[in-house]
């Protein structure tokens, strides 16, 4: 299933670990374990952050992906399943079914 990782870095954090080197090591080791399909940096909240999108296969990956935020960077992580347009054109029939059902 295609998931976005939502991250938010604390600013007092993320100024040590830039200084030290210690922010791109975890970017880079997550990003070489996600192998995710896009990654996007940005401010979350007035914060350093970002978003990766990649596979999530199973539940099981979720502390995989979520750890070296959590202990590396005292990050929050957030998790959100998310779609392409041509995944929620296959969703049609469920969803006219729905539509059917509760409207």
């Amino acid at each position: 299933m295609r998931c976005i990782m939502t991250v938010k870095l604390p600013v007092e954090t993320s100024n040590e670990a830039i200084k030290s080197g210690k922010l791109q090591k975890v970017l880079q080791s997550v990003v070489d374990d996600l192998k995710p399909e896009a990654v996007y940096y940005y401010a979350v909240d007035g914060k350093r952050g970002g978003i990766f999108v990649f596979d999530l296969k199973e539940p099981s990956q979720i502390p995989a992906a979520a750890e070296p935020f959590f202990l590396g960077l005292n990050a929050s992580v957030e998790f959100a399943p998310c779609m392409k347009p041509e995944d929620l054109a296959k969703a049609g029939p469920a969803i006219e079914k729905a539509i059917k059902k509760h409207a």
